[in-house]
């Protein structure tokens, strides 16, 4: 198996961060977004990280992917066993991908633009929205590591890079953060940009 991973993009942190909980062998080629090497652009034909490549099988969507390694390796699971709390997970990472996601995506390209401000206070207040599912559980409702859980850490690991700060009344989200930080496989799953987020 190889994936084609950007170094300092969230969806690509996120499937790296499965592949360390899974545990799983692979080769991951750090690429440059924009620089393809000529065997991606052959595989992949939207172009996009991260890409995985798992014998014949090729996919380029990162919810994709996380999915299919959930079920490739299903030790430990990251999803539910039953039917109704899969869907409410789904419709969860469904939401966080184009809400938090696309903000993000946004700040990533004009980290000082005109509207970065306003993009800066709507992602501080969805992400403070979210205080309610780890108030009383460990992770996002629930007591074990999820697919959710792996989507929200890359973003809250980038928050300073963001230059957004909680409310100091957010200490459930803080302690979830600290929680997510502190898990050796999300140790693993950090490329050398991604570590340098963090330096003061």
């Amino acid at each position: 198996m190889t994936l084609f991973s950007a170094p300092d993009e969230p969806a690509s942190h996120r499937t790296r961060i499965v592949l360390a909980e899974k545990d799983v062998e692979i080769e991951i080629v750090s690429v440059t977004p924009g620089r393809f090497p000529e065997d991606l652009l052959d595989l992949n034909p939207d172009h996009s990280l991260p890409t995985l490549v798992d014998r014949d099988l090729v996919l380029y969507d990162s919810r994709i992917i996380i999915e299919y390694l959930d079920e490739r390796f299903p030790h430990p699971p990251l999803m539910p066993v039953d039917p109704v709390s899969r869907a409410q997970f789904r419709l969860a990472l469904h939401r966080i991908e184009r809400d938090w996601y696309g903000i993000a995506s946004k700040l990533d390209k004009q980290p000082d633009g005109p509207d970065a401000p306003k993009l800066r206070g709507e992602l501080r207040d969805l992400i403070v929205q979210t205080a309610d599912f780890v108030r009383n559980k460990p992770y996002f409702a629930g007591d074990e590591l999820s697919l959710v859980d792996v989507t929200i850490a890359p973003l809250l690991w980038r928050l300073p890079r963001w230059r957004i700060d909680l409310p100091k009344e957010s200490t459930p989200l803080l302690k979830y953060a600290n929680l997510l930080f502190s898990r050796p496989a999300f140790r693993m799953s950090l490329s050398p940009q991604e570590r340098e987020m963090r330096i003061a």
